[in-house]
């Protein structure tokens, strides 16, 4: 089974109050769950790639065996289709929890969008940071 997992994360400051948004919905759009937490102090990447972590975990828990993430990190989305190297260290081990969590998958692919297109997952993130303020 296809599933399209919608990640964002962000934080007010960088690094500052951090969260994160899912949501995952099914091949035809139907949105099966949404997730916003907040994670406590980090920056915008680790924002980024601890959304996509949650992504894959629910998608996986959902009985995904395929994946398509759409997020609005290109940074991120680079670095997980090797385009980019994970120069930073803190964000090596990361970027390796998440290339496991890919390669759970049979298929799996992960682009990123405009923030518009990513609309839903921004305003969860929004959202939960709003709830600490």
């Amino acid at each position: 089974m296809k599933l399209v997992v919608h990640v964002d994360g962000g934080a007010r400051g960088n690094p500052g109050p951090a969260a994160i948004g899912v949501v995952v919905a099914g091949a035809d759009g139907a949105v099966l769950e949404r997730r916003a937490e907040a994670i406590g102090e980090a920056t915008n990447n680790v924002a980024e790639y601890r959304a996509l972590l949650l992504g894959l975990e629910r998608a996986r828990a959902l009985g995904a065996d395929e994946v398509e993430v759409v997020n609005d990190s290109e940074l991120v989305a680079k670095q997980v289709n090797g385009e980019y190297r994970v120069k930073h260290a803190a964000m090596r081990p990361l970027h390796a929890a998440a290339t496991a969590a890919l390669g759970g998958f049979a298929r799996w692919t992960v682009r990123s969008v405009p923030r518009a297109q990513n609309a839903e997952a921004d305003a969860l993130v929004n959202a939960a940071l709003d709830r600490l303020a």
